[in-house]
């Protein structure tokens, strides 16, 4: 897995990336109440607001942290936005992108830089 400076963490399955947010970003959200996903097809680009997460706390952006087509999101997240607190580094991904070049994925922090990240 991969992780970005905004607490998402990337997985790659194949020749797609499912993307979600750690276990650090959930705790500071706080209980989630709401999620709103991307439309299957969209192509986006790096820094686009793809979701929208809404918890008791506040509301967060979720950005595309690479430019691709969403081809899954995880519909479970309507129904059951509480995942997101209980899974975040499992269940409770949000989308899954198709990338021209998987490579661009090496700019991202491993598990141990994103721990130091976090200090």
């Amino acid at each position: 897995m991969r992780y970005t400076e905004e607490h998402e963490w990337l997985r790659v399955e194949g020749d797609v990336v499912v993307v979600g947010i750690t276990e650090h970003a959930a705790e500071q959200l706080g209980d989630v109440v709401f999620v709103e996903l991307p439309e299957i097809e969209a192509m986006v680009a790096k820094g686009d607001e793809v979701c929208v997460i809404e918890s008791v706390k506040a509301a967060s952006d979720i950005l595309a942290p690479v430019d691709g087509e969403i081809v899954a999101v995880n519909e479970a997240l309507s129904d059951t936005p509480g995942l997101v607190n209980e899974d975040p580094q499992g269940d409770a991904w949000f989308f899954k992108m198709k990338l021209d070049d998987l490579s661009v994925l090496d700019e991202f922090m491993t598990e141990d830089e994103y721990k130091d990240f976090l200090g």
